[in-house]
């Protein structure tokens, strides 16, 4: 049974863990009234606030720029205030059917949390479950379609990563070679620095 943690490590290489710090976390989640997935987490603050391969944006809870409990609270009210619903068509691509849900809500202790997005319009949320598995992984592509996907988000993001379509409908895209990792600046007078995972043979 795959690691898909240490895959994504091993993939992206030895993280730098600016910003590591368990006290932002837990107030975060203290507002929330939710705690994030382990893996998520590790992720975050080993390579946060990070773009992966262009696209993907992780931020940081202890990160003043790229903040992610900014990005949670400023996605949350504008995901509450959007007109989602508009872009379901019957059971099979209803987010609310994925978790089991009777409606949807977003930075709640019962709804869905921001978690990452890409330049290109797709959304990644964690759920309280999909398709009854804890802590799934839910996306809005940007054709606006929903996929529920029933796996932590380590395994989430490794699928990504090889090419996998698990951004929405017509997502797959694969970039050879290693991963870039564009670190983000968090202080004035910083520019992003760019980074390459270990060779994948890809």
């Amino acid at each position: 049974m795959t690691d898909y943690l240490q895959a994504v490590f091993a993939m992206l290489g030895p993280g730098e863990e600016r910003f590591a710090d368990p006290a932002a976390w837990l107030s975060l989640e203290e507002e929330l009234g939710r705690r994030f997935p382990t893996d998520y987490k590790q992720i975050v603050d080993a390579y946060a606030p990070v773009q992966i391969n262009g696209h993907l944006c992780l931020s940081h809870p202890a990160s003043e720029r790229w903040n992610l409990g900014q990005e949670v609270r400023s996605a949350s009210k504008a995901w509450s205030e959007s007109a989602w619903e508009s872009y379901v068509t019957g059971p099979r691509d209803d987010p609310r059917t994925f978790c089991d849900l009777p409606q949807l809500s977003f930075g709640t202790a019962e709804g869905l949390i921001p978690l990452a997005a890409t330049d290109q319009g797709v959304a990644v949320f964690g759920a309280p479950q999909v398709y009854g598995y804890s802590n799934g992984v839910l996306v809005q592509g940007e054709e606006g379609d929903w996929v529920g996907h029933p796996m932590t988000f380590a395994e989430w993001l490794y699928r990504y990563l090889i090419g996998e379509e698990m951004a929405g409908w017509d997502s797959a895209t694969f970039y050879p070679g290693p991963v870039l990792l564009e670190y983000l600046p968090t202080a004035p007078g910083q520019r992003t620095r760019d980074a390459r995972g270990p060779e994948r043979g890809m």
